[in-house]
């Protein structure tokens, strides 16, 4: 069976917030290691039927990334969910609530 190493590096401040995030993946096309301001990682515990996460961001992620990167991760999520489920009702409304999020957003904070 072939697996795969995904290697997330986080350097924290001497306040202990996140102030770098390195990120790389055996057998992708990215072959040097990324940086990211900001990822969410989630698990599914299956014997105990609980998510487990972790949220990071770093203080350079400003509130309009961090509204887009929300909004794209929720979209994403929509597509996940519908080509595990097919149940495109839910997939639509999961879609639908994403882009009223951010076009609130943008309403509030791009005036």
């Amino acid at each position: 069976m072939e697996s795969s190493t995904i290697t997330i590096k986080v350097k924290l401040g001497e306040d202990k917030v996140p102030q770098q995030i390195e990120w790389n993946a055996k057998g992708t096309t990215a072959q040097e290691t990324q940086e990211a301001k900001a990822f969410m990682l989630s698990l599914w515990d299956g014997t105990e039927k609980t998510a487990l996460r972790i949220d990071l961001w770093t203080k350079e992620m400003m509130v309009d990334e961090m509204a887009d990167f929300f909004y794209q991760t929720l979209i994403t999520m929509a597509d996940t969910y519908n080509r595990a489920t097919h149940h495109e009702e839910l997939t639509v409304e999961m879609k639908e609530f994403a882009k009223s999020f951010y076009q609130k957003f943008r309403d509030k904070h791009l005036k």
